[in-house]
């Protein structure tokens, strides 16, 4: 019953702020955001006793941190470092509140989004709007205003905001309510958003979605294969006149790291 009467007080909330406060409203991503996502190359992979190089770890992104500066990435304008799934622990703590796996990420997030900052980069948080994440962690479901707070702490400076495990019939408040309470911490916090990525195209209101986030995937994860770079790029081509008047300054089309 706690947990309907909080998801509730963030429709509530959603509704109240409507049009007057939404993602826009933070002044950023006024160009489109490049950086790097782990996603499509290292997925789920926790396994970092056999594969040290390869899991989801506090190594990985510092590694990757250090080749877009040493190899000019950074200059170029590729700023975010972005965590994906399989980062957090498998509970939340006593608080209610993420955190990351200790054994992968012994420093914590922080100490990831520090590293980023002395290095003039970015780093870029995962989270779930259902119950768990795609990878089974906990998801923002009930717990929205709990962890804009706490991202904000660690000074990430972005947030994709996936859809596993959710209702589509919640989105228009869910996703609203997660924007108002980002804005509400006062750090600035770039906000992607999965939201129409689980809709058919038919039922996507993208007026609504560019007034909340600051950008948003509408397609399906990119694969590492050339079919799956074409097949993104013809759903942009088959939609192009939608996606481009629902884009510009402070709200973009996300092809998924194809940019």
């Amino acid at each position: 019953m706690a947990r309907k009467l909080a998801f509730l007080f963030c429709s509530i909330i959603a509704f109240y702020y409507g049009l007057n406060v939404h993602g826009l409203d933070n002044g950023l991503a006024l160009t489109p955001p490049m950086g790097w996502l782990s996603w499509e190359r290292f997925r789920c992979n926790i396994d970092c006793k056999d594969d040290p190089n390869n899991c989801i770890s506090q190594k990985l992104y510092m590694d990757m941190a250090d080749v877009l500066v040493k190899d000019g990435y950074r200059d170029a304008g590729y700023q975010f470092i972005n965590i994906d799934d399989c980062w957090a622990a498998k509970k939340r703590d006593k608080n209610n509140r993420l955190s990351a796996d200790k054994e992968r990420f012994p420093k914590g997030i922080k100490f990831l989004a520090d590293y980023m900052h002395k290095r003039g980069l970015k780093l870029g948080i995962y989270g779930d709007f259902g119950t768990k994440t795609c990878g089974g962690y906990p998801g923002s479901e009930y717990y929205l205003k709990t962890d804009a707070d706490t991202f904000a702490s660690w000074n990430v400076d972005s947030l994709k905001l996936d859809g596993c495990n959710s209702n589509t019939s919640d989105y228009k408040t869910g996703y609203p309510a997660m924007g108002h309470y980002l804005n509400k911490t006062g750090h600035p916090i770039v906000y992607s958003c999965s939201w129409p990525a689980y809709l058919t195209p038919s039922k996507v209101n993208y007026t609504i979605i560019a007034k909340t986030c600051n950008l948003w995937r509408n397609y399906n994860d990119i694969q590492d294969s050339w079919d799956s770079v074409l097949s993104i790029i013809d759903f942009y081509g088959n939609n192009n006149k939608v996606l481009r008047a629902a884009q510009g300054p402070g709200r973009w089309n996300d092809p998924d790291q194809v940019y």
